[in-house]
């Protein structure tokens, strides 16, 4: 394995960086970490995410079949890269305990620094996570610090280990991964028919896809729309219990729609859409509102723009049994099955 020194010794470097090699390379001890390669996989049923280990996963199971898990145009293909990489550098960290209402766990706040540039942190996109593993502690990047390249030539990448109540999103045995069982409980799945809806007449779809609030892939470029569900009450008394102790319980709720890269009349197609959804399926969700599109003002001071963003508001009902049943449909033709070693769509 090349060490830190000989690395840096191959290229050039100013005085201040020299100095820094050697003192990197004292204090750390040429230590190297390992990094695994996972691979996202996206649950058609409601859009949850996982990480899977790269190594087990097989290129089909990252598209489900489904509009939520898709490659961007000239993407690699997953073999391209290894699943697993060391990299040489210094690594600190911090810990802190965190106490809330639910749950106690420890923040480790994770600094990595090394005299070369990782290539495999650069190339990543947003289908690909590294996790590194120091100690037992389990950890990833979400920024690279400040870099002056010519002086210093340091790169530092900044990030936290994976929070105790996040370890049921990383996958090492995919046989831990229950796909035929919806995460949610709430109407995100009957929003999700949306994106293979056509009319059988009037409005469809025009084009865009949803996404679960907080799991829209990273940089995706407009239009899409994220679909966030909140404050679920209960319109009965209490659920309707079946003969294997299924409950059906009407349910009203509030969804905030957020679109981006949509004008005017295409936003208003969406709306007359989901309005026409919910009379071509009467048993499934019914509007309680009067939906209306309006604008909202997202500025970028760089550019002197505002984004195309525009958000509707509807109060829905529907039997959250009822929400179950139409994730079951939509993972009939979409669920990843298991064989021994890797995991691939069915």
């Amino acid at each position: 394995m090349t060490s830190i020194d000989e690395m840096t010794s191959a290229g050039l470097q100013s005085p201040l960086a020299a100095d820094l090699a050697a003192g990197l390379g004292a204090i750390s001890q040429q230590q190297t970490i390992q990094f695994t390669k996972y691979l996202r996989v996206v649950l058609p049923i409601d859009g949850s995410v996982f990480w899977v280990r790269a190594d087990l996963a097989g290129p089909s199971a990252l598209l489900n079949r489904s509009p939520l898990s898709v490659f961007a145009p000239n993407q690699a293909p997953v073999e391209a890269a290894a699943a697993f990489i060391t990299a040489p550098g210094s690594l600190h960290y911090a810990a802190s305990t965190v106490q809330r209402e639910e749950d106690t766990y420890t923040s480790n706040r994770i600094v990595f620094t090394s005299l070369v540039e990782v290539d495999e942190f650069r190339d990543i996109g947003p289908n690909v996570l590294y996790l590194g593993t120091f100690d037992g502690v389990r950890f990833a990047f979400s920024q690279r610090g400040n870099l002056y390249r010519p002086q210093a030539g340091l790169f530092h990448y900044v990030g936290n280990a994976v929070y105790s109540d996040m370890a049921t999103q990383i996958v090492d045995d995919p046989l831990t991964l229950n796909t035929r069982e919806p995460v949610v409980s709430d109407s995100l799945p009957i929003w999700l028919m949306l994106n293979g809806y056509v009319a059988p007449y009037g409005f469809s779809n025009p084009g865009v896809t949803l996404y679960p609030s907080f799991l829209v892939p990273s940089n995706l470029t407009p239009p899409f729309v994220a679909v966030h569900c909140q404050d679920p009450q209960a319109l009965a008394g209490a659920a309707v219990l079946g003969e294997t102790l299924s409950s059906r319980q009407l349910t009203q709720e509030r969804v905030r729609l957020t679109t981006y890269g949509l004008r005017n009349g295409q936003v208003n197609d969406l709306l007359q859409c989901i309005l026409q959804f919910t009379m071509d399926y009467p048993d499934l969700m019914g509007v309680m509102n009067m939906p209306i599109v309006r604008d909202d003002k997202q500025p970028q001071p760089e550019l002197y723009v505002i984004a195309q963003r525009k958000t509707i508001e509807l109060d829905v009902n529907y039997y959250q049994a009822r929400a179950r049943d139409v994730a079951r449909q939509l993972i009939l033709s979409a669920v990843p099955t298991y064989n021994p070693g890797e995991l691939i769509a069915a």
